[in-house]
């Protein structure tokens, strides 16, 4: 006979549940984070500029850039925070990941590659 998640997890102590629990929440998708923040492809698209289809292949991927999964997680309110744990050290929140810089002047004059025109 199947037994139910919730009758196991019930008889295991809490501080087992918790760490379950947790570790749980971290494995969360995209799509698991939109659907909690009750917004739609079609919602977030329109708040990214982009079409539906960008939010479901954005969804479905296994790497992204930082910035674009900064972008996706502020369009429904959120704020993507990394920080980097190291044994023995507390843990390091790194700032200025992924975003938008302002664009560096340049000089009158352009250094150019070698062998290429004028």
């Amino acid at each position: 006979m199947a037994r139910k998640l919730d009758d196991v997890m019930a008889q295991l102590p809490a501080p087992r549940q918790a760490g379950i629990e947790a570790r749980a929440q971290e494995l969360a998708s995209l799509k698991d984070l939109r659907q909690a923040v009750e917004q739609t492809q079609e919602d977030l698209a329109t708040a990214l500029g982009v079409g539906q289809d960008t939010i479901s292949r954005l969804e479905k991927r296994s790497d992204m850039l930082l910035s674009t999964l900064r972008r996706y997680i502020e369009s429904m309110g959120g704020k993507l925070e990394l920080v980097a744990q190291f044994p023995n050290r507390p843990p390091v929140f790194i700032d200025q990941i992924g975003e938008v810089a302002a664009p560096h002047r340049r000089s009158a004059k352009r250094s150019r590659l070698p062998g290429t025109a004028a």
